[in-house]
């Protein structure tokens, strides 16, 4: 039987009916009778009958019974030509052996931005963000769309039990060889945002970065509406998400044709109605700015980034320096963050 953590069956519960599950060999079983597989001792709890937000948890679906895999390198939503780079990659030395992941390698374009393009396949370590959260001793984090877990490791670094959804099988499974690798007690689990696997009242914190911003605004609402009911009351949820009056969200926009954008593609908010819709859903909201010139940049990555790159993130830094001074440049800002405190239910 595929084993799995005790957590998990405490705080599992069913994502369509809220009920609770119980392990029957290598799958968990609702009252309702709705299977959800288990993989190397992650539940993979999508369902099979909604749309999905994005094609690589459909791939996941498809690919979750090729029990001889331990990569899934078809559901991390890169290019065939990338998958093929990284099958090479992978292929040169044992897993062991690598100093960096071989799914991070080639996943860290995509989880971290186009800062990052020409670090692919190149890492030297791991690209672990400083994560705007205070030190804990074992409060209850939920990383939502964690992907390989850096923000996953982040939070476990400041004493958080973190526990990382996500919809690609192959890249939570590189999430928990990374948390194994740095000696880290990160949980996983595949699931959808706008269904969330756990009961009620579970979270002391929630967390997401650069995921939302990528939902239709009705998905966002559904999935606020989640986060509303998984969160402990006095609870709080962090969550960045784009300004649409940013200098390169308004770049961005005009090449679209100011549309909203399709699939994948990122949506852009105003500061209003982040406030409005993330107070209606979660609880009193603000905004706070995460960087400038972009989505993603991170200061405590400039080490892995060209120089042409090193002058964005600095310029971005000294920006967020002088908001203190200028309140007014959060309107401005391209990367915002909003932290809403669960004061009670709202439903």
């Amino acid at each position: 039987m595929n084993a799995i953590d005790n957590w998990y069956l405490e705080n599992l519960v069913c994502p369509r009916e809220n009920s609770k599950l119980t392990q029957v060999g290598n799958t968990l079983i609702s009252e309702t009778g709705s299977k959800y597989p288990i993989v190397n001792g992650i539940p993979i709890m999508l369902l099979t009958d909604v749309e999905q937000t994005i094609e690589l948890a459909n791939k996941t679906l498809d690919r979750h019974t090729q029990i001889d895999d331990i990569y899934f390198l078809e559901t991390l939503g890169i290019t065939t030509q990338e998958i093929k780079e990284l099958t090479g990659y992978i292929n040169r030395g044992k897993l062991e052996d690598f100093e960096v992941d071989p799914v991070v390698q080639f996943l860290v374009g995509a989880t971290n931005g186009n800062l990052y393009k020409d670090a692919i396949g190149k890492l030297k370590r791991y690209p672990i963000p400083d994560i705007r959260l205070p030190e804990v001793d074992k409060k209850t984090l939920l990383d939502i769309g964690c992907s390989w877990g850096r923000w996953c490791v982040a939070a476990a670094q400041k004493g958080y039990m973190a526990i990382g959804l996500d919809p690609s099988l192959g890249a939570v499974l590189a999430g928990q060889r990374v948390a194994r690798k740095l000696n880290l007690d990160v949980k996983f689990v595949v699931g959808d945002a706008r269904y969330l696997p756990f009961r009620t009242d579970c979270f002391d914190q929630i967390f997401s970065y650069s995921v939302l911003q990528h939902f239709s605004k009705s998905n966002v609402r559904s999935t606020l509406t989640q986060i509303d009911r998984v969160l402990k009351i006095n609870g709080k949820s962090l969550i960045q998400m784009p300004n649409c009056l940013g200098l390169r969200s308004l770049q961005h926009q005009a090449n679209r044709g100011f549309k909203d954008g399709d699939n994948f593609d990122v949506r852009y908010w105003s500061i209003r109605e982040l406030t409005q819709y993330f107070t209606e859903e979660v609880g009193s909201s603000k905004i706070s700015i995460d960087g400038f010139f972009g989505l993603g940049i991170q200061g405590s990555d400039v080490d892995l980034l060209p120089f042409k790159y090193k002058m964005v993130v600095g310029a971005s830094a000294a920006l967020r320096k002088i908001s203190r001074f200028l309140p007014i440049l959060k309107y401005f800002a391209d990367s915002v963050y909003v932290e809403s405190f669960h004061k009670q239910r709202l439903r």
